[in-house]
């Protein structure tokens, strides 16, 4: 009798068509769920007959009380190499091994520059203007000689800072273990504080990994030291900015927008006020969400089943 493997949160049902799944024709038998499961009993029951489970990021928590409920759960994939959602200890314990995929860091760049500019020059309520008869109602902010703070300067802030670099902006980088030498070679100016890179910046922009140390890093007081006319944009992880903090920053005009991917809460719940506060442009958690990351993703997701089932497992998490 063949394997069953689940593939979670396949939201645009696409992961058939990102990978040849064939070569496992025989082993394993493949079900997509394209539907999130909001609660750990739902997503229990939906796989708990499933052997192997393939999982996207850090969407869906594997936690040890859910761990222990997978009875059959042999393989979980995850795609990326680093994920805090999956408690990596309870897995070994329970003989499941955890195995990761490779992962660009182009796209995420990308999705920060397509909410920076549409922040910038009020493309959506410009688009939506136009569309409804009008013409001109809003002056977007300049880049050019404008200074960009980053938060963070490892694969994708470094990406970032070029293209900043490339606009003609002042481009200025924090972190806890940011050197001088590092910056240097990025071509950035280093922040003494995280302050001073918040006071003097026109657009700040979060590449931060999410830890005890980064949990609320941007709450209320490190918003109101921003500018008022000041953009913060999130594509790395919403734990990094508190949630009500920059909700009421939005609803106040303390700073001028923000330009959000990643919640406290995802899929955002329809009533969930990210999805109506002003001065805010959204997009539900599109940052890995490209066409080469999703043959990279599913790609090594089967490349990983089998060679677990060949006794060899690649990738190794845990």
């Amino acid at each position: 009798m063949p394997l069953r493997c689940a593939v979670l949160d396949d939201f645009q049902n696409v992961a058939t068509e990102f990978a040849d799944w064939s070569v496992l024709d025989g082993e394993v038998e493949l079900v997509t769920f394209t539907e999130h499961f909001a609660t750990a009993d739902d997503l229990v029951a939906a796989i708990g007959d499933c052997d192997i489970v393939v999982t996207l990021r850090e969407r869906v928590p594997f936690p040890a009380e859910v761990l222990g409920r997978l009875d059959r759960l042999r393989l979980l994939v995850a795609s990326g190499m680093r994920n805090s959602a999956i408690d990596l200890a309870a897995a070994t314990e329970r003989g499941v091994t955890v195995c990761g995929t490779a992962s660009s860091p182009t796209p995420p760049v990308e999705l920060t520059w397509a909410l920076l500019l549409g922040l910038a020059r009020n493309l959506v309520p410009e688009h939506d203007g136009l569309r409804a008869g009008g013409w001109q109602s809003t002056v977007g902010a300049d880049l050019h000689g404008h200074t960009l703070g980053l938060l963070g300067l490892g694969k994708i802030g470094s990406r970032v800072a070029a293209v900043g670099l490339a606009f003609g902006m002042d481009v200025v980088a924090w972190s806890r273990n940011l050197t001088r030498q590092r910056a240097d070679e990025v071509g950035v100016r280093l922040a003494a504080t995280k302050e001073d890179l918040l006071r003097e910046s026109d657009f700040v922009s979060v590449h931060l990994a999410s830890s005890d140390r980064t949990r609320g890093l941007i709450g209320a007081a490190e918003l109101a030291a921003m500018k008022p006319g000041a953009y913060l944009i999130n594509t790395s992880r919403a734990a990094i900015v508190d949630q009500q903090a920059l909700l009421a920053a939005l609803r106040e005009g303390t700073i001028a927008g923000a330009g959000i991917d990643v919640y406290d809460v995802e899929p955002l719940p329809a009533d969930h006020p990210m999805r109506t506060a002003p001065r805010l442009l959204t997009t539900p958690h599109l940052g890995y969400v490209s066409r080469s990351n999703y043959r990279t993703y599913y790609g090594h997701a089967v490349e990983d089943i089998q060679a677990f089932l060949a006794g060899t497992p690649l990738r190794r998490l845990n």
